[in-house]
């Protein structure tokens, strides 16, 4: 892996756990994460208000960089490869060499017509002695 694909992801590491900080931090109808840690402390910084909206302002950014983040990592670093993907079902038989086997056809008798199948003839049954 590249460097490049470290520090990326070091950084979407970084804007995730913000990110749920954030969202935590935020106050609900129950008080949210700041009801917990000291009540209303978190809204003494700025005032309740702005508080409130620099809460709101920092999920929207840090959620944009998040996604952002994931669609450049998902389209420039991993891409699919080009090799014929196999099934784990497949992969672990033929690490036992062993090959798939299909079913083998039934081919229609020769007197009868494509596409119709031929009866079994009629055994004829015991009468009760």
């Amino acid at each position: 892996m590249s460097g490049f694909f470290v520090v990326l992801m070091t950084v979407q590491i970084v804007v995730s756990v913000l990110l749920i900080l954030v969202i935590l931090m935020q106050s609900s109808k129950g008080g949210g994460l700041a009801g917990t840690f000291g009540g209303g402390q978190v809204g003494m910084m700025f005032g309740v208000r702005r508080t409130a909206d620099f809460l709101i302002r920092s999920t929207q950014v840090l959620g944009a960089i998040f996604i952002l983040l994931s669609l450049v990592i998902n389209l420039f670093f991993l891409r699919p490869s080009t090799s014929t993907t196999e099934s784990v079902i497949q992969r672990s038989g033929a690490d036992r060499g062993l090959t798939p086997q299909l079913p083998p056809q039934a081919t229609p008798e020769q007197g009868a017509p494509a596409g119709q199948e031929q009866t079994p003839p009629a055994t004829p049954q015991e009468s009760p002695k």
